[in-house]
């Protein structure tokens, strides 16, 4: 366990201390979903320190802003209803908190950072009202097409007072996976607090710095990612906004997520859940109030790169043909840091069209429709997005009639006949 201390100028997004400790430093990494098309192969593509803190004041764990989040988001590459595992969970989500919350009609449901409307549209099914705000046009026009109300914008305060203005308040507002895509921490949630009614409530889902820590998740750490949470962080940034945390539920989507539910300080009509308790005292147990448990982390990333590159190595040498499976932002992460190229990986696939024909960010390898595994039949399948890996499995598994096997890099290397 190794305390780096140095001089830094950055300051944490949360509370604005200065931030002197390395939480992991993945070196320079492109921006995640810029992926790279024929006419760009030669073009220079612009890397960022991929270099993370965690702040000796209040433990948030972050990335420097390198690049706005009208540079990232504005135009997007993922859509989620490509991924049958989050349709299958905002399904879920949207049974339970209809029935628990006793949503109806009368109920104003917004989604902050909405995609192609992949989880409003299963509100909408149930005729209950919704408004989804998300950054990125191309994603948003997909909302839109399925006839799902959606405002091309950015959140923060601003708009939440001017969506108040017009009697958008919401019952149930609601954020996946956004959080931590968040810079400006403090306005953005500033922003909620103003557009919930008095007697509404938020629910966010975000992946468990506790999970990704314990499982050696660091390849979901990328620049679109600012901000990598506890539950006893989230819960004084929210605080810090009279936004009090009533219930938490631990999930297995993403490695490992949160969904925490909030209200406002002054409603007492939602009691603060024995889960809230249980889980504070599960991260104090586990060392998430001391700084020193932060450094624990960056010496078992370095060994799982050493074990993949030590697994590339020896396929290659006995002659093995590899492939991808996904081209998620995850991966630009994993190939960037570990150095894996078409040395390595001879292509990836998605089933994503709009980053089929294109290449990854950094590392230039190109993406196919997942119809080139059967022609190419591939000795091993690196499974890029992990998280999923039951789903993928099942869909190829027609690579065993080849004698072909699954490999998982994360938390690390496995093989699977």
């Amino acid at each position: 366990m190794q305390n780096t201390t140095f001089k830094n100028s950055a300051r944490c997004r949360f509370c604005g201390a200065a931030l002197h400790h390395t939480f992991v430093d993945l070196g320079m990494s492109p921006l995640c979903q810029t992926h790279i098309e024929t006419p760009q192969l030669n073009w220079m593509e612009p890397f960022y320190p991929l270099h993370v803190y965690v702040c000796e004041e209040c433990l948030l764990v972050q990335l420097e802003e390198y690049v706005s989040p009208e540079a990232i988001f504005s135009e997007y590459a993922y859509f989620s209803s490509y991924v049958d595992a989050l349709l299958k969970n905002a399904k879920s989500y949207v049974d339970m908190i209809v029935e628990r919350f006793q949503l109806d009609a009368k109920s104003q449901v917004v989604e902050l950072a909405s995609n192609d409307g992949y989880l409003l549209q299963y509100f909408v099914e149930k005729g209950i009202p919704v408004l989804g705000i998300e950054p990125a046009g191309n994603v948003a026009q997909v909302a839109i097409n399925k006839g799902i109300p959606t405002l091309v914008k950015f959140f923060g305060k601003k708009l939440a007072q001017e969506l108040s203005a017009l009697q958008k308040n919401a019952d149930l507002l609601l954020g996946n996976n956004v959080l931590a895509h968040v810079p400006n921490l403090n306005d953005f949630v500033a922003g909620m607090k103003t557009l919930l009614k008095p007697k509404g409530m938020i629910t966010m889902e975000f992946p468990h710095l506790m999970r990704l820590m314990e499982r050696n998740q660091f390849d979901t750490i990328y620049h679109e990612h600012f901000s990598y949470f506890s539950f006893t962080t989230v819960e004084k940034v929210f605080a810090a906004h009279d936004l009090i945390l009533f219930d938490v539920e631990e999930l297995p989507i993403h490695g490992g997520s949160l969904r925490i539910y909030a209200r406002h300080s002054e409603d007492s009509s939602k009691p603060i859940c024995p889960r809230v308790t249980e889980l504070k005292d599960r991260e104090a147990a586990a060392g998430f109030t001391r700084l020193e448990h932060y450094f624990s982390f960056a010496e078992k990333v370095k060994t799982t790169k050493q074990k993949l590159l030590e697994f590339l190595i020896h396929a290659k040498r006995e002659g093995k043909s590899i492939a991808g499976y996904g081209a998620p932002g995850k991966s630009a992460t994993l190939l960037n840091y570990c150095g894996i190229r078409t040395d390595f990986l001879d292509y990836t696939v998605d089933r994503s069209h709009y980053k089929q024909g294109k290449y990854t960010p950094g590392t230039r390898i190109p993406i196919h429709h997942p119809d080139k595994i059967k022609e190419t039949k591939p000795d091993y399948l690196l499974i890029l997005p992990w998280n999923l890996k039951n789903e993928i499995m099942e869909q190829t598994s027609y690579i065993r009639e080849w004698g072909g096997q699954f490999v998982v890099p994360i938390p690390e290397v496995r093989v699977y006949a």
